[in-house]
């Protein structure tokens, strides 16, 4: 048996420029502080962990709750706007790549992203990628990426022991795979690796970089 995880922000969807800016703008809103966009500096890359560290690096931990709550909804508001008017798309073939997954009796899929599942939703909802049956592991779970990882293998197979590969795009992605032990495949051109797909076009390097 196999088990295949996904990060969504450019992995799934083309979707990390617009994602960074509705962040970026929904923090300055609710507290008046301007991020530079680098979210490789912050020690867990997800929307809770970055925001958990400006809210302890400026003293605001008595208003915790009430600026992740703010933010949180802010942030899903201007997405789902966005979405709205602009088109989204997917890496290419990443739904006939799940559908493809999905017809296998030794795989099982997940979905683990440092976003908020509210916005992961509705940006897999608006490039009609078909996640229904796909748990998915998010910022509601957890501010570190590992323990989102984590989370999103136990909530699809429990604490069965399967090899696990994992899809992403980011350094924070690798890094992660590399502290939980599981196999990282590279989508695109955001992060070195030996293993690395353009996009789900590639469906037989995508198969073997797994083990299939």
């Amino acid at each position: 048996m196999y088990h295949v995880m996904f990060d969504i922000d450019g992995t799934l969807v083309q979707s990390n420029d617009f994602d960074s800016k509705c962040f970026v703008d929904a923090v300055k809103e609710v507290i008046g502080i301007s991020l530079d966009g680098n979210w490789s500096k912050y020690k867990h890359v997800t929307d809770s962990g970055i925001l958990n560290e400006i809210i302890i690096s400026h003293g605001l931990q008595e208003q915790e709750q009430k600026i992740h709550n703010s933010v949180k909804e802010i942030f899903v508001s201007k997405i789902e706007t966005h979405l709205q008017q602009s088109s989204i798309s997917q890496i290419e073939g990443a739904s006939t790549f799940l559908s493809q997954l999905r017809q296998r009796s030794n795989v099982s899929i997940s979905i683990a992203t440092g976003g908020w599942l509210e916005s992961a939703m509705l940006k897999l909802q608006y490039a009609n990628i078909d996640f229904e049956d796909i748990p998915i592991g998010s910022s509601n779970d957890h501010f570190s990426r590992t323990e989102i990882m984590k989370l999103a293998h136990k909530k699809m197979i429990g604490d069965s022991k399967h090899p696990i590969s994992y899809f992403g795009d980011g350094s924070w992605d690798k890094k992660a795979c590399e502290n939980l032990g599981y196999n990282f495949i590279a989508v695109g051109k955001g992060v070195e690796h030996h293993q690395r797909i353009h996009d789900f076009l590639s469906i037989d390097k995508a198969m073997q970089y797994i083990g299939l």
